[in-house]
């Protein structure tokens, strides 16, 4: 049995510390239910950080993975690019990473063209390279929520590729928590939605992605080892601002709030600085 004092007391540990962690942290709870560790102090009122604060790499992201989205995307811009025949991976840095109920940032003199995306985040648990689709859920930790804040301008400003648009500070909430991937009877069957100031935008179900789980971490991980912690955000359903017409962008105050079915929810403030 793990010590679970020696775990430091991170997300992380808890992740790469595998099942024995996982076992004991269960242990603990059922304990606590049971009225035991009565000693123990637990504040009432706390702040939630992001489920990992700091993650060790980028967040890995998929783009156009759900029709729809392509859909609305191709119309917007006046073009038809459609599905891609391999699953299109970008990154968002740590320092973009916002805690449940943290600020939401805009630069106005980076961007006035500030949009939204709800997406479901794989937590992996196992290491891996070269994973084989049959054997890809055997790696998922579990899941949360991801919000894909994108500056729309900045984006198409260099060149079109996604990570300088989608990587400032302050551009990706994550929460509210982690739920570990026995709770998910079906990653694929679950309703997704987003609304700014209680406005439903996004409403659709990760059924409809193009490329599923199996397939991303499989696609991924070819020649690229994923660790214990990494996060990857699957796409995006449609309903984004920029597709809007008019494209509704977010502006100062905006309250976003995006849900998954059987994770919960994930609030946060837009804030210009």
């Amino acid at each position: 049995m793990l010590d679970i004092s020696q775990a430091a007391g991170t997300m992380q540990s808890l992740i790469e510390g595998g099942t024995p962690a996982l076992d004991a942290v269960r242990k603990l709870w059922a304990e606590a239910e049971d009225g035991q560790h009565a000693d123990k102090t637990i504040r009432n009122a706390v702040t939630l950080l992001a489920p990992i604060p700091k993650p060790l790499k980028n967040v890995f992201c998929v783009g156009r993975n759900y029709a729809e989205h392509i859909a609305e995307g191709d119309r917007a811009q006046n073009q038809k690019v459609g599905a891609t025949e391999h699953p299109v991976f970008f990154t968002k840095p740590p320092t973009s990473v916002v805690p449940p109920d943290g600020d939401v940032l805009i630069f106005p003199d980076v961007s006035t063209s500030i949009d939204y995306e709800v997406e479901l985040a794989v937590v992996i648990g196992k290491a891996g390279r070269n994973i084989a689709k049959a054997d890809a859920m055997d790696h998922v930790f579990g899941y949360t929520i991801l919000n894909d804040v994108t500056a729309r301008d900045v984006q198409r400003r260099h060149g079109g590729q996604y990570f300088k648009g989608k990587g400032l500070d302050g551009s990706c909430p994550i929460g509210p928590a982690i739920v570990t991937a026995d709770e998910i009877s079906d990653p694929q069957a679950l309703s997704i939605g987003l609304k700014v100031n209680g406005d439903q935008r996004q409403d659709g179900n990760t059924k409809d992605m193009i490329f599923d789980i199996p397939t991303l971490i499989a696609s991924l991980s070819e020649g690229l080892t994923l660790e214990p912690g990494d996060l990857i955000a699957t796409g995006t359903p449609s309903g984004v601002g920029y597709a809007m017409d008019p494209p509704q962008f977010l502006k100062d105050g905006d309250t976003v709030v995006c849900e998954i079915e059987g994770i919960g929810t994930l609030s946060n403030t837009v804030r210009s600085v």
